[in-house]
Order: structure tokens, then sequence, then C-alpha cells
């Protein structure tokens, strides 16, 4: 029996964990915002009514959607100086996988740096522009090194 794989040849969602399912979910409701504006609550309402969305992980997807779509401001100001385009010039699926990464690194002590990164740039492969997953590499592991510094120098240091 073969595996079944989504396009950029990573896990289909029914085999990812309920957290990456989360930060799916999470992803399309980002877009939601940044292309139509309709408020959290809608968003919300609208993606738990998405099909596989019983199988992710719920308090997780709560505190990513609404901490995003709440300091979206705050994130875009800490996304803004890594950038070398302007803002329109961004997909809304970078552009979300950008403040979902951010979020997690500023805000989600709990996740390892390399988690939150991981996870967008993921992301970024299965729902972006063929390359924009490099473009949000990037600018990601400029807000690690800004929100991260000591977690990142702690796992390049040699061990003893």
């Amino acid at each position: 029996m073969t595996e079944l794989l989504a396009p950029a040849g990573t896990r289909k969602s029914s085999q990812k964990p309920p957290r990456s399912r989360a930060r799916e979910f999470v992803l399309q409701g980002l877009y939601q915002y940044l292309v139509s504006g309709s408020d959290a609550a809608s968003i919300d309402a609208f993606t738990r009514d998405l099909q596989g969305f019983g199988k992710a992980d719920a308090p997780l997807y709560d505190a990513l959607l609404h901490g995003c779509i709440q300091m979206h401001a705050e994130l875009d100001a800490l996304i803004a100086p890594l950038l070398d385009r302007p803002w329109a010039q961004i997909s809304p699926i970078e552009h979300g996988c950008m403040w979902l990464g951010a979020y997690e690194l500023a805000h989600c002590p709990d996740v390892p740096w390399r988690v939150a990164l991981d996870e967008s740039i993921e992301l970024a492969k299965d729902f972006g522009g063929a390359d924009g997953y490099k473009y949000v590499n990037a600018v990601l592991s400029g807000v690690a090194e800004k929100t991260r510094a000591a977690e990142i120098a702690a796992g390049r240091s040699p061990a003893k």
C-alpha cells in the first residue's frame, strides 16, 4: 500500500499530529482574516465546521488564532524590519505563516524555537508559493534571533 503525500511531499493532513493540524486551521483562519477582514469570532465559527477540525488540538488553535489576530500589529512590527519588500508584496499565506511563527516565538516559550520555525516553514511549503517557504524561513530565523537568542545560543553551545 502506498502512502499518500501532500503536494510538497509531506504527510497528508490525516496523518499529522493534533498540534500540526491546529496550525493548519489557524493558517486558514489567518488567510481569511488577511483577505476578507472577517472578525475572529466569524472565522473561528467557520473554521470549527471544517472537516477534520475535531482531530486538531482545539486549545492550541484558540490560543494561536486569537493571539495572532489580537496582536497582529505587534507581530507586523516585529517582522517588518526583516522584510526586503512592502507588506503588499507578501502573499497572505506567507504573511499568515510569519504571524503564526512570530507569535509562537514571542509568546509561547513552551514551544521550542525550532518547532515554531519548522511548523511555519512546513505550512508555507504546503500552502504557499513555490519558494515562499524560503522567505518565511529567512524572516522567522531573524525573529527567532530577536525573541529566543538565549535558547538559540544554548543550542549552539558545545556540550560539556
